[in-house]
């Protein structure tokens, strides 16, 4: 499959490493620079270069594109592919809030298109293994989900502007974490956050269930955590190092005691997962991935703006697509 890449950054760059390591044929790259795109298109020996995102949107060799820009051009950019007939994976956060995220699906599917979100712990084989010892430890009482990298002095983090801060980056990955294991349907959330020049630099979010679960997540900006997921049940507990990527699940019984600990299996980048579940899609004629559908890509939008309500936060220019 013919794969175009929208914005020339650094996870474009791992984007385009992984197509390489699949073979599939990495045809073109778009970026708002000539000059940034050619530079690009010789590391990665991409036969085409362009210097605007319209010229890549409008080839007609391309087959899908991967948006690798920040959180506040994705929908621009979603409805320009798929206005051009192109199939889309787009980066975590899908957009900036829900009624973008509604927007860009529902002309996916009119235009029976696929779109999906490139959160990549969705599609991860990591996940089946979790979904697994989910069933060896009864109902679930408890989970607790961190993330935090020493990352606030990048820009786009910064910017209100390109939808900055730690919830949309890397607190989309604590609340997925949690959404896999017990869902969307809370009953009650409160939350706190860190608002520092219209972003949160670190949050917390606090979650009751139904059934009396509760989930406790962090999503931070300033200093690295040790990135731990904990799921505590009824008849045991797991343990995953590394919510962002796990490297291994250990799984553990009533009384504490480890019954096994499994290995995440290796991987080329990542990335060959969501890139794999997207060809497949596409060559079965679907409009999303199973793995992370329309409906829940939208849920965890919805339940961002929720979060961001009661910090009173939204960032300029989010209503303008509406």
């Amino acid at each position: 499959m013919k794969i175009g890449i929208l914005g020339a950054g650094s996870i474009a760059c791992k984007m385009a490493s992984t197509i390489r390591l699949m073979s599939q044929e990495l045809w073109a790259i778009g970026s708002r620079s000539l000059v940034k795109a050619e530079a690009f298109a010789r590391k990665f020996d991409i036969p085409c270069a362009y210097g605007s995102y319209e010229e890549l949107a409008s080839d007609p060799e391309v087959q899908l594109i991967y948006i690798a820009t920040p959180h506040s051009a994705h929908l621009e950019n979603i409805l320009l592919c798929l206005e051009n007939g192109k199939n889309v994976l787009c980066e975590k956060a899908f957009t900036l809030n829900a009624e973008q995220a509604r927007k860009a699906c529902l002309l996916s599917e009119k235009k029976g298109l696929l779109l999906a979100e490139a959160i990549w712990t969705r599609y991860l084989p990591s996940r089946l293994i979790i979904d697994e010892c989910l069933k060896e430890i009864g109902d679930i009482r408890m989970l607790t989900a961190n993330l935090s990298y020493c990352i606030s002095t990048v820009e786009r983090l910064t910017n209100p502007s390109l939808g900055g801060g730690a919830l949309l980056d890397v607190g989309v990955y604590p609340l997925n974490f949690m959404a896999m294991c017990l869902g969307t349907g809370y009953e009650s959330m409160q939350t706190s956050a860190a608002l520092v020049g219209g972003v949160d630099q670190q949050h917390s979010i606090t979650y009751v269930y139904p059934k009396g679960a509760i989930a406790s997540i962090f999503g931070g900006t300033q200093f690295n955590s040790d990135q731990r997921g904990l799921i505590y049940g009824t008849e045991g507990s797991i343990e995953v190092e590394n919510i962002n990527n796990p490297t291994s699940i250990s799984l553990f019984d009533k009384q504490c005691q480890l019954i096994r600990r499994i290995d995440a299996p290796k991987q080329l980048t990542g990335f060959e997962y969501e890139v794999q579940a997207c060809i497949d899609a596409i060559n079965k004629g679907l409009t999303e991935c199973s793995q992370m559908p329309h409906a829940m890509t939208i849920a965890m939008m919805e339940m961002m703006d929720a979060v961001r309500s009661r910090w009173h936060m939204s960032y300029p220019g989010e209503l303008d697509n509406k």
